[in-house]
């Protein structure tokens, strides 16, 4: 029997074109980050079941691809039917539960605030559709030890100045949304949601962008809260335009239900990122964003463009999760690129000819030594100014070599042939 060519579901093989890109936006993120100061870690991406399944990723709990015990023990279990037992490690469904694990377990050796960078695959057993995959990468920038506002800060510029630098905002618009789990939670109570049912709500809110507002008000009404209580909440929202100034005036609204400071917090984060990005990393605040997991406590952003639908990238401040695993909190706070999304907008733009310029240096069969050398120069002078140069041996049937390479992206020929 004939073996399957075809890569398994939600996992796909990389072509040389899409490859190139992907090591260039790899290389954009060390290189950018690293003049932030963040430093590369590695985790594995086995991870034992029982912290995959902590309450700590949302919805992804339900996504984990399991990984079955060996040997005897795997045996035992099956022998005694106990179907629970039959794994116990699980494939990382991201890379923030990893990392707080490993910096539970290193800390001693790490400085304080450790600023990390992590690059790697991560797995979820979801449905496959354009930008989202079974198996997929991300690439996350983490603070640990720092519960100052700083640390969100350098958190979106550092963000902001990599999109920038991989192409967005000119080419591709960006913008990123910013919002607190403690708005979310301040804004239900302001309604008189009851305080249980704060995941709940948030989760039908964390649709919007799908159902739309009256689908939301259809939602709750569904579950049974009042016209008062929906209208209450809704209102909220609606007088928020997405300024930074609006901030101030829920604050205001909110005061008897909300912990002093956090919307100027907020604001001030917003007003920093602002005048230090120069006005090129554009802020909306959206009293409406969620974000999915149920690690996060306090500031909450999202990366979205209008080239794609949803996020491209996100995170928050998540100060409870290291405590899960040392008995003791420790602040931190993280955001996360949406590497394949990104590659995918990417692929389109250079499809529709946003792409570097390629040259293609022909040699024709059996060149002069001569000749080859000046070639072989020509190439690396090139090179060594940052150019991208293909060297090949110029084909028998030269017009339809180029058209090929043509459509591989070369626009400009350069050919040596051997003195008559």
């Amino acid at each position: 029997m004939a073996l399957k060519k075809k890569a398994v579901t939600g996992m796909k093989d990389i072509l040389p074109e899409e490859m190139a890109i992907r090591q260039r936006i790899l290389s954009a993120i060390r290189r950018v980050y690293g003049r932030f100061g963040f430093t590369e870690i590695e985790t594995p991406i086995v991870e034992h079941l029982e912290n995959l399944l902590s309450k700590q990723g949302g919805d992804n709990e339900k996504l984990i691809f399991k990984v079955e015990k060996r040997g005897e023990k795997l045996k035992e279990a099956i022998e005694k039917g106990d179907f629970e037992a039959l794994s116990d490690a699980g494939l990382r469904y991201d890379l923030t539960l990893p990392l707080s694990r490993f910096y539970a377990e290193n800390q001693a050796k790490l400085p304080s605030p450790f600023k990390a960078l992590q690059i790697g695959p991560v797995f979820r057993a979801d449905r496959p559709q354009k930008g989202r995959f079974r198996e997929f990468w991300q690439c996350d920038i983490d603070i640990f030890g720092d519960s100052s506002f700083l640390s969100e800060i350098d958190l979106l510029l550092a963000m902001g100045t990599l999109l920038q630098e991989i192409g967005f905002g000119e080419q591709y618009p960006f913008y990123i949304v910013v919002n607190d789990r403690e708005i979310l939670k301040a804004m239900q109570r302001y309604a008189g949601f009851p305080e249980g049912d704060f995941e709940q709500i948030s989760i039908i809110l964390d649709k919007e962008d799908k159902i739309g507002r009256d689908g939301v008000k259809g939602e709750l009404a569904g579950l049974g809260y009042s016209e008062e209580q929906i209208s209450r909440y809704t209102e909220l929202l609606d007088q928020v335009s997405g300024k930074k100034e609006d901030l101030l005036s829920l604050g205001e609204k909110l005061k008897d239900v909300l912990e002093e400071g956090v919307c100027q917090n907020l604001y001030k984060i917003m007003d920093l990122v602002e005048i230090s990005g120069k006005g090129k990393i554009p802020l909306r605040f959206d009293p409406s964003l969620v974000r999915g997991m149920g690690y996060y406590t306090g500031p909450i952003f999202e990366v979205r463009s209008t080239l794609f639908s949803g996020s491209i990238g996100g995170g928050g401040r998540y100060d409870k999760m290291v405590g899960k695993f040392t008995g003791i909190d420790t602040p931190a706070v993280g955001f996360s690129i949406g590497f394949e999304r990104i590659i995918t907008i990417l692929m389109e733009g250079e499809a529709s000819g946003v792409r570097a310029e390629k040259k293609a240096i022909l040699l024709e069969k059996d060149l002069q030594e001569e000749e080859l050398k000046k070639a072989l120069l020509d190439a690396m002078d090139r090179r060594a100014k940052g150019e991208l140069v293909l060297l090949s041996q110029m084909n028998k049937n030269k017009k339809f070599q180029k058209e090929q390479l043509s459509k591989e992206g070369y626009s400009e020929f350069i050919e040596y042939f051997s003195k008559s």
